[in-house]
């Protein structure tokens, strides 16, 4: 349905209702965004808009007394068959939010729902395709949606300043999300070595005491614990019960798809409210249940690794093993256990056994690390950077070549770039087996290129064309390892 701005359900989106204490706000705009007045912050949820919804009008069905020839089956006594606006008008005209459906007399076979609000009908073209709607939400009966509309319509009318000041104050930078989500802190020092003697109390002031040694080490855990920034993985989503924005702290209003929910987190938002909610995504593994065919970056955050454990274990597992395996990454492995490996992944996680103990064969482990690079949802080498890799490719020059992958790699998410960085120290430690894996950069190439770069959209030659330059990106990344990260 469409208001005098060109627009119905908007589908404004909303958050989980976590507060058991209210504020009761002011009509008044600024007194209801008003409610940071000191710094003694605490969960506080405004209730304007949820007061607003629940004086919206009530949906009166105006009933057709008399038969109509072709009813649609999906649709009620609320049909009124072939009439003009005028008639509509006429019928409609006692009651707000008394509706009715027609048949359109400029356009048979098509359906207008009339809607009486703010003194006037409104008129909306109305679709079935198995459910009811006007705009972007479906829904199973046309009560529903006129509901919908009516507190949507209401809402808009009433509170149109305040639902555009919305995002001006948001609780979220104070006890929201970002105070809830925290990542772990790292600790300022590490224990020194007992190789490493402790200096004199008065040898040296504070800063001096950390020593170069322990400052090395420091570093090298920080590392461990990386700040990979993230988006959130917004989707439309269906509260039930009321429920309040997790960054504007307003009720989230409608009868469906009232907001967004942060697949990965849980973060629950008006869809406005995605639009300037940080990409800080804390991933939670109450959300994230698969390794395989998860996001790379959602994955390492949810487990808070530098890298997906999938990757690490299977690297690890097959340099355990030895590298000098005759055909290593091109010998393919049985599809089923590959699949079983698949399976244990994404059932335990770290805690999977990829151990000699029960996958004897080494071209099982490699299998399931190649399947893990196809079925990213986004390439390691993105959809973003892929042309610009296969432009590197393609110049002839070796030197201007490296210096167009070096900024090639910048375009990559830290925890994609870090992955590769990774993957390519670890083929490098393969080719240094070549005389007896027979797996030299060139044969690696060809068995990566296309596992982990492709593009999202390419016709069937060029893509065809591309793997020629996959190929060479892979090899050129693997010689060059030490020089490109």
């Amino acid at each position: 349905m469409r208001t005098v701005n060109d627009t119905w359900i908007r589908g404004v989106d909303f958050i989980r209702p976590t507060a058991s204490f209210f504020i009761v706000s002011s009509s008044k705009v600024n007194m209801a965004l008003n409610v940071f007045d000191h710094d003694d912050y605490r969960p506080v949820w405004k209730s304007y808009l949820y007061q607003l919804q629940q004086e919206a009008p009530h949906p009166r069905r105006l009933t057709c007394t008399c038969e109509v020839e072709n009813r649609p089956k999906y649709y009620g006594r609320e049909y009124h068959g072939m009439i003009s606006r005028e008639e509509a008008d006429q019928l409609l005209s006692q009651a707000e939010g008394s509706y009715l459906i027609r048949e359109s007399q400029r356009q048979p076979g098509t359906y207008t729902l009339a809607l009486r609000f703010g003194n006037q009908t409104r008129n909306f073209r109305l679709y079935h395709d198995g459910k009811h709607f006007v705009g972007e939400k479906r829904f199973e009966s046309i009560h529903d949606l006129v509901t919908d509309g009516l507190i949507t319509l209401y809402i808009e009318t009433k509170a149109a300043e305040y639902i555009a000041k919305m995002t001006i104050n948001p609780i979220y930078e104070h006890v929201g999300y970002t105070t809830l989500n925290q990542e772990p802190t790292l600790k300022k020092h590490l224990p020194l070595s007992p190789d490493v003697p402790v200096p004199a109390k008065d040898d040296f002031n504070a800063e001096e005491r950390l020593t170069s040694l322990v400052r090395r080490a420091t570093l090298r855990e920080s590392d461990l614990m990386p700040k990979y920034e993230k988006v959130h993985n917004f989707k439309v989503h269906t509260f039930r019960g009321p429920h309040w924005c997790e960054y504007c702290a307003n009720f989230m209003w409608g009868l469906i798809a009232q907001g967004v929910k942060c697949a990965d987190c849980g973060l629950n938002v008006h869809k406005q409210c995605s639009k300037v909610v940080p990409n800080d995504c804390q991933p939670d593994l109450r959300h994230v249940k698969k390794v395989y065919s998860c996001d790379l970056t959602t994955l390492v955050k949810a487990h808070n690794t530098k890298r997906p454990m999938v990757v690490d274990m299977c690297i690890q597992e097959i340099e355990a093993r030895g590298l000098q395996s005759e055909g290593l990454y091109r010998i393919s492995g049985f599809s089923e256990l590959i699949e079983d490996v698949k399976l244990a992944f994404d059932r335990d996680g770290e805690k999977a056994d990829i151990s000699s103990n029960v996958y004897e064969d080494i071209n099982i482990i490699t299998g399931a690390l190649k399947l893990y690079f196809r079925e990213l949802p986004i390439p390691l080498i993105t959809y973003d950077a892929y042309p610009r890799f296969i432009e590197s490719a393609k110049i002839t020059d070796a030197e201007k070549r490296l210096e167009s992958l070096h900024e090639a790699l910048k375009l990559l998410p830290p925890a994609h770039c870090e992955t590769l960085r990774y993957l390519m120290a670890h083929l490098k430690r393969v080719t240094d087996y070549e005389k007896d894996n027979l797996m030299s950069s060139e044969n690696l190439g060809i068995v990566f290129g296309p596992t982990l770069m492709r593009a999202a959209d390419l016709d069937a030659m060029t893509a065809l064309n591309d793997i020629r330059y996959q190929r060479l990106v892979v090899e050129t990344l693997i010689t060059n390892e030490d020089v490109l990260f």
